[in-house]
């Protein structure tokens, strides 16, 4: 993670404003990576503790291969095993440190980052992700053997909810906040879309028309793997059907794991870096931010469906990776430091 020269803020006609400071763009990149895994890792956590939950007997094999649909891990995990049985699936995404998207691979690089941010992270999230990885490190294949595997999910998921409040409690409000929220909230966008473009066409039945009789409590295990199920049965309690369901997790502005949530949460974070930081180069970025939440707000959840669900989710998923590259390009490209300035910030 090079660091990029670019132009003091200073140099620019308008003042700079109280509290600005410079901002290592390293630091900006490992910011939001330290945001995406540690909300990756919760959300995984959740994923394989439902797929527990509500796998059915008579289908195993194929509930935890929709596990690896959402990640889109099939050929990484096939390469190395046999069948998606819930043993190898959970030790590939829990244990297996050749696999860079279990959790023990991310809590390394979290650990990673964080070490990069010690000097802008406040004492209490360092110590609290030392303590976090250093246990998900030490875990074995024999720690999730089944009678424990919802124990470790718990945990795995009351860590990260701990590392997000002692963020919201003690990191310093600044440039190094915003590019925490971006990377937060593109990494729920990405989840959410993944999650309901996979679970949709697995549990609709062939050839089922829209508002069809449906699997309740399968239903139920996609809502619970967004954690949004008491949400949802307190704003719509008898109407658990798709529609309602992917327009829940789609377009609900109350909803914090919303797709519109998340977009919101992200147009802010980038045009407060974009005005009120002076970053300019990101507002194109913001152009395409603004895009996605007008096609979001335009449609109907029967529209979306009806047009093609599994279409929008790729193209959603589509322009969130392309979001992420553009901010790679924007505040952190890949070229090597110039040594013309030693003003060292992102743009």
């Amino acid at each position: 993670m090079g660091a990029c020269v670019m132009t003091n803020l200073s140099a620019f006609p308008a003042p700079v404003l109280p509290g600005l400071h410079n901002l290592l763009s390293r630091y900006a990149e490992s910011m939001t990576w330290l945001a995406r895994y540690m909300e990756r890792i919760e959300n995984l956590a959740r994923l394989i503790e439902v797929t527990g939950t509500f796998v059915r007997p008579r289908n195993v094999c194929a509930g935890w291969d929709s596990l690896l649909q959402i990640n889109a891990d099939e050929a990484r995990f096939f390469a190395t095993h046999e069948q998606a049985s819930k043993h190898e699936v959970v030790a590939f995404y829990i244990t297996e440190r050749d696999n860079p998207g279990s959790i023990a691979g991310m809590a390394e690089a979290v650990r990673e980052n964080a070490r990069a941010l010690r000097p802008l992270i406040s004492t209490e999230m360092w110590m609290h992700l030392n303590v976090f990885t250093k246990w998900v490190h030490e875990l074995t294949p024999r720690d999730i053997r089944a009678g424990s595997l919802s124990g470790i999910c718990t945990r795995l998921k009351q860590e990260c909810q701990t590392h997000f409040g002692i963020t919201e409690g003690t990191l310093y409000r600044d440039q190094a906040w915003l590019f925490y929220i971006t990377g937060k909230h593109l990494e729920r966008a990405d989840q959410i879309t993944r999650l309901l473009d996979i679970k949709y066409h697995t549990l609709l039945p062939p050839g089922a028309d829209i508002g069809s009789d449906i699997d309740i409590s399968q239903w139920t295990s996609v809502l619970r793997s967004a954690a949004a199920y008491h949400a949802f049965r307190r704003v719509l309690p008898s109407g658990m059907t798709p529609v309602n369901i992917v327009g829940f997790l789609l377009k609900n502005d109350g909803f914090p794991r919303s797709l519109s949530t998340s977009l919101r949460q992200v147009h802010s974070a980038l045009g407060l870096l974009a005005g009120e930081y002076r970053l300019r180069h990101g507002s194109h970025i913001l152009e395409r931010v603004e895009e996605l939440r007008v096609t979001l707000v335009e449609q109907t959840a029967e529209e979306i469906i009806l047009r093609g669900l599994h279409e929008y989710m790729e193209w959603i998923q589509c322009q969130l990776r392309q979001i992420q590259e553009e901010i790679t390009q924007a505040f952190w490209p890949a070229t090597p430091p110039s040594p013309v300035s030693s003003a060292i910030q992102v743009q």
